[in-house]
């Protein structure tokens, strides 16, 4: 508490003394899974946001990188209108308080939503192949390190599972399968959390997109099941099948021509599905049980469920699936409900 309050303070000397803004009041905006906070600058006339990013925590001259190279392809990101790297601050465009979680909620239309934002990353991802290859790869080491948070997390830490030697080398075996199968993939700009939450919805230039410090060059299905098997929000199978079919006719009209059929871009889409959602599973139980963040453990069984979804289409995941249902689902129920008495006590 006493860091936030003097990085706090460090914002409002920032803002009047180094950059002389006439501050009417600053409030919190967000926050999100890592160290990285967002305030609202109200000033005459308008509004900011500021991104306070702890520079022994974060470093916010990727984010400043990855900025420049989708501004270029027609994204629209936060304009950034000062950086202090040294103390990790920037200055933004503020694109507003609407993203597509909140307005898909309330009743707002996906097929308008999701065309928007399958245009963009059609621009992106076809557009966007000189700044991909300057990106780090989506490699088998960032791959495989992501998947390993789901056994130590996810299994041993909150289901409490003590895994059998035989049921580590199936998930180790189906790891390594993952990993084959998303190399494979035509390798493209990866936002890494296109999704509900980091879209913001705008009047104009739909959608606003935040949160892509962490892009890296890596699987064409990889944003596309980020977006259409959103952890946090769940689409019929046959509306989902259909965008993706859409999507591929977008990457066509834009030379991007890696995806000959809609059933080779499904099943990357689903393949590429499960090592993101194997992933995120370790993620939000670490955001809990390291970092404190109990909010993500309601989103474990729509997560767990995609797994277990694509794991019944396809022969090669079938043990794992077998495992997940058998021993994984029954263990979630219980240990959520574990973490909702100690919250209440």
């Amino acid at each position: 508490m006493l860091h936030a309050d003097a990085r706090l303070a460090l914002v409002k000397d920032w803002l009047s003394h180094d950059l002389r803004l006439d501050v009417e009041r600053i409030e919190p905006a967000s926050s999100d899974a890592s160290f990285r906070r967002y305030f609202r600058v109200f000033r005459p006339g308008g509004t900011h946001i500021v991104m306070d990013a702890p520079p022994d925590r974060e470093d916010v001259r990727p984010y400043v990188r990855v900025s420049g190279m989708l501004e270029s392809v027609g994204a629209h990101v936060p304009r950034i209108h000062e950086v202090d790297v040294p103390r990790g601050l920037l200055l933004l465009e503020d694109l507003g308080s609407t993203h597509y979680l909140a307005r898909l909620t309330e009743g707002g239309d996906p097929e308008a939503l999701y065309g928007d934002a399958l245009d963009v990353l059609a621009d992106v991802q076809a557009r966007g192949r000189e700044f991909a290859a300057a990106l780090p790869p989506y490699d088998r080491d960032a791959l495989l390190r992501e998947m390993a948070l789901m056994p130590e997390w996810f299994c041993a830490r909150h289901l409490e599972l003590s895994l059998a030697a035989e049921e580590r080398e199936l998930l180790s075996s189906t790891f390594e399968f993952l990993i084959r199968e998303a190399l494979a993939q035509p390798q493209v700009f990866v936002h890494r959390d296109y999704h509900s939450r980091n879209l913001m919805v705008l009047p104009e230039r739909n959608p606003g997109i935040i949160d892509f410090q962490d892009a890296l060059c890596g699987p064409v299905g990889y944003d596309l099941v980020s977006l259409l098997k959103d952890c946090y929000i769940a689409w019929p199978r046959e509306r989902v099948r259909r965008w993706v079919g859409a999507y591929r006719e977008r990457l066509w009209a834009r030379g991007h021509r890696e995806c000959p059929t809609d059933l080779e871009l499904m099943r990357w889409f689903d393949l590429i599905g499960v090592q993101r959602h194997l992933k995120v599973l370790g993620i939000f139980a670490r955001l809990w049980y390291r970092d404190g963040k109990p909010g993500y453990l309601r989103d474990l069984p729509l997560t767990l469920g995609y797994v277990l979804s694509a794991c019944a289409e396809y022969p090669e995941l079938a043990g794992v699936g077998r495992f997940l249902e058998l021993r994984a689902a029954p263990a979630l129920a219980r240990a959520n409900e574990r973490v909702e008495r100690a919250a209440r006590s």
